[in-house]
């Protein structure tokens, strides 16, 4: 196994952990009663569901896409902060995540909640956890050049590469996904 595919695959699992971690603080949060889950989960809905509540299913897959390609090129790029915006991001992300899950299970249900997430999660999410891992690559990247082993610039350039080529193309089907099929399918189900 090559270097960068050790490096990435690490540098993969940590992201994992740290957004499951971060979901996982979020549930429990919000499943504890703590006003602060509450807090988050009220601006999470004013701020971002109240911009594309009567969007048609185009603008609103335009809006989802340009969102989550925002967030994963920060995602990206927060390698440059040595990692620590890339780690804020997915903890923050996983965070957000747990307390909705927490808080709409019981109003729709495991069936709702699988329609309303899976089919455009199985994109989105593995766009974000790359886009995180690329940013803890590109962290160490920044490491090993200022230790004298490394050139951060040119594996930046290859990482940039792969985020084109990989996650670009995940955020554009999920946000197809999400924008016509998800409310369709939530229509259903609920």
């Amino acid at each position: 196994m090559s270097e960068a595919r050790h490096i990435f695959l690490l540098s993969l699992a940590v992201t994992l952990l740290i957004f499951f971690g971060g979901g996982g603080a979020g549930y429990y949060l919000a499943a504890s009663g703590d006003p602060a889950a509450q807090t988050l989960m009220e601006t999470v809905t004013e701020g971002v569901f109240s911009q594309v509540a009567d969007d048609s299913s185009l603008i609103l897959a335009a809006k989802i896409f340009l969102n989550n390609l925002q967030a994963c090129v920060i995602l990206f790029l927060g390698g440059a902060t040595f990692g620590l915006l890339t780690i804020f991001i997915l903890l923050t992300n996983g965070l957000v995540i747990g307390i909705f899950v927490n808080e709409i299970k019981d109003v729709i249900g495991p069936l709702g909640l699988a329609a309303g997430l899976a089919p455009h999660g199985i994109f989105e999410l593995p766009a974000i956890f790359i886009s995180g891992a690329l940013g803890l690559a590109l962290a160490r990247a920044l490491v090993a050049e200022l230790v004298g082993q490394g050139d951060a610039v040119a594996e930046a350039s290859r990482m940039g590469g792969q985020f084109l080529r990989i996650v670009v193309p995940l955020l554009v089907v999920a946000a197809v996904i999400e924008g016509f099929i998800t409310p369709a399918l939530l229509q259903i189900v609920i």
